[in-house]
């Protein structure tokens, strides 16, 4: 069921959305992260979008 209402919306993507990822061993980590919280990498990237 999609979220309709704009603010509810905004509130989804950000919760979803905005993380960061470990390049070695995948783990999603908060958009403050300088290291992972599993392997303590420092090799983060920002989740991906599924859009195109």
């Amino acid at each position: 069921m999609p979220v309709t209402n704009p603010e509810y919306r905004s509130i989804a993507r950000k919760h979803l959305m905005q993380k960061k990822v470990c390049r070695k061993c995948s783990a999603t980590n908060p958009l403050s992260a300088k290291k992972c919280r599993k392997c303590r990498s420092t090799e983060l990237r920002m989740k991906r979008s599924n859009r195109k």
